[in-house]
């Protein structure tokens, strides 16, 4: 069979079409999704939003991330040895229509993502137009945000449209010219990192809740994972696809979300800088931070940056058709192409992005807070089926019952463990709008609790479904 069918539609994936040998185009493909102007804007949380010193933002970045970079990675290695997408994965423990509770999540994750994304992007490019001043925030005849966002969802669509060789070839380089930019950014403005020392030392619900934040951003590219590895061979080792995935999350995430960090705190010792950020958020201050390389290069060092959120954007659409069609059981009957559906959800982020973009870290901060509660019970249910009933075997996996309901579980077991989750999640979060009462005490343990809670409960309503069903 070809690849194209596959590539476009949520079918499993043949034995003998899972035959690509280079396991490295994963490693790739999340560092380029990861090394963009996201994962700094995230790194810049820790000073500016939970006020938090750099030594310690750092310690949380580098703790949060060596476990939340795990379970992605885990759930990665599924897609070569069974050939499913990971929204079809799920209906082996919610069973087929269950299932669509965590396609709708994930599809809102995505959304809130590709929003995100492309106001970063959009904000940067504008940056870049002539006659922008970071310092005052004002334009003398440059695009405006909004323009920009549609130039940036509009290029990365088509990337996302090209498919799944396309796109691990694109991501196997895009990763290059904004680390080069960081790297400039560093040499030409590095002299002036001076981290505010005059912090007190965190507290736990400041580490808590930041490293709620941060394990949120990683932890939240489980219901994604095996998107990208299901044409990868079926016989190798699943610690070689562990490791290129884990590197792959952990290495651009990690350094990147540090040096955001370093810069945002030491706002207080850089006026210019400052002024910056306050006037035009994270694209002014990485305006500032490269106009020592000069006026017109800095602008074009802007611009390779507004675009390095496509290599995060155009895997996000391409799962995003995947998802939808798991939402939808319809669109996968009408063969309603991917590409098709990821146009779809361009048009719905756009005027989105357009209007959340004038509370950018507020909404980031919230956003990765709560798409890291309900991830975590999410790799709880599908953890837990398949070390304790799947016995980490594959082939207890009857991959030709991926759409059959009267041969899936009835899913009763998955949505009554996501209920538990989420009540412990209620009792144990901490984000602006809310604070449970446990978390008022402890700080944000809503992931943690929640991971364990889900999987406890899942144990044990699953025996109890599984005695009752057979399935």
């Amino acid at each position: 069979m070809s690849r194209g069918p596959h590539s476009t539609r949520i079918l499993p994936v043949p034995h003998d079409d899972r035959a690509d040998p280079q396991f490295h185009k994963v490693f790739f493909l999340w560092l380029s999704a990861n090394c963009n102007i996201l994962s700094f804007s995230a790194g810049t949380l820790g000073p500016v939003v939970f006020g938090l010193s750099f030594r310690d933002t750092a310690l949380c970045i580098l703790g949060f991330n060596i476990v939340g970079c795990a379970l992605p990675a885990y759930f990665s290695t599924f897609g070569p040895k069974l050939g499913l997408r990971q929204m079809v994965q799920a209906r082996y423990s919610f069973g087929f229509w269950a299932a669509i509770l965590p396609a709708l999540l994930n599809l809102a994750t995505m959304m809130g993502y590709l929003i995100l994304t492309c106001i970063l992007g959009g904000s940067t490019l504008s940056s870049a137009s002539v006659g922008f001043d970071p310092a005052t925030g004002e334009h003398g005849g440059g695009i405006s945000w909004d323009v920009g966002i549609v130039i940036v969802a509009v290029i990365s669509l088509f990337v996302s449209f090209c498919g799944y060789k396309v796109l691990h070839i694109y991501e196997r380089y895009a990763w290059i010219p904004p680390l080069i930019v960081f790297v400039i950014a560093t040499g030409v403005s590095g002299s002036h990192l001076a981290p505010d020392t005059t912090l007190p030392p965190a507290t736990a619900p400041q580490v808590l809740s930041f490293g709620a934040t941060v394990a949120g951003f990683v932890i939240s590219y489980c219901p994604i994972a095996s998107d990208f590895t299901t044409y990868m061979r079926a016989d190798v080792s699943s610690y070689r696809v562990f490791a290129y995935t884990y590197l792959g999350f952990i290495t651009p995430i990690v350094l990147v979300q540090t040096l955001g960090a370093a810069f945002a705190s030491s706002l207080a010792a850089n006026p210019s800088w400052n002024i910056a950020y306050t006037n035009t958020s994270l694209s002014g201050l990485l305006h500032a931070i490269l106009r020592p390389a000069g006026h017109k290069f800095s602008r074009f060092l802007l611009v390779i940056l507004a675009f390095s959120v496509s290599g995060n954007i155009s895997p996000t659409l391409y799962s995003f058709g995947l998802s939808l069609q798991v939402l939808l059981p319809f669109a996968f009957t009408l063969r309603i192409p991917r590409y098709v559906l990821s146009a779809v959800a361009t048009a719905i982020l756009i005027p989105l992005a357009i209007v959340g973009a004038a509370h950018f870290e507020e909404a980031l901060s919230n956003f990765l807070g709560l798409i890291g509660y309900w991830s975590s019970v999410y790799g709880a249910v599908l953890f837990t089926e398949h070390l304790l009933f799947r016995r980490a075997q594959f082939g207890r996996y009857d991959v030709g019952a991926w759409d059959d309901v009267g041969r899936l579980p009835v899913g009763a077991a998955a949505v009554g463990a996501c209920a538990v989750g989420a009540a412990v999640i209620v009792l144990c979060m901490d984000e602006a709008w809310y604070t449970g009462p446990v978390a008022k005490t402890t700080g944000d343990i809503a992931f943690e609790l929640g991971f364990v809670a889900a999987g406890v409960a899942y144990a044990g309503l699953r025996l109890v479904e599984r005695k009752i069903t057979r399935r």
